[in-house]
């Protein structure tokens, strides 16, 4: 169930509701029965486990391609937006 975010106009509390997308928005504070508006949340998700490419999205010869382990160094970003070996922003950073 979606979790909305509230503001109560009479007492400033902001507070959050679990709601169904079909139930009416809410039109008092649980607090001190004043007036709420809806606010407009930043939306956030996490991916959890293995990740969602090697569980389900593999190529169709059946094989998963594993990503790089969280340890490991990124490579420095040239100045000018690309990555070709030939760059001299390239050789200097070795």
């Amino acid at each position: 169930m979606p979790v909305y975010e509230y503001e109560c106009q009479s007492c400033n509390k902001v507070f959050e509701v679990q709601q169904k997308m079909a139930d009416k928005p809410l039109s008092s504070c649980p607090e001190c029965e004043g007036e709420v508006k809806k606010l407009m949340s930043m939306s956030s998700f996490q991916l959890k486990g293995g990740g969602w490419y090697a569980d389900g999205y593999a190529s169709s010869s059946g094989k998963a391609t594993a990503a790089a382990p969280a340890s490991a160094p990124a490579a420095p970003a040239c100045a000018s937006g690309g990555g070709c070996a030939g760059c001299p922003a390239a050789s200097s950073a070795s």
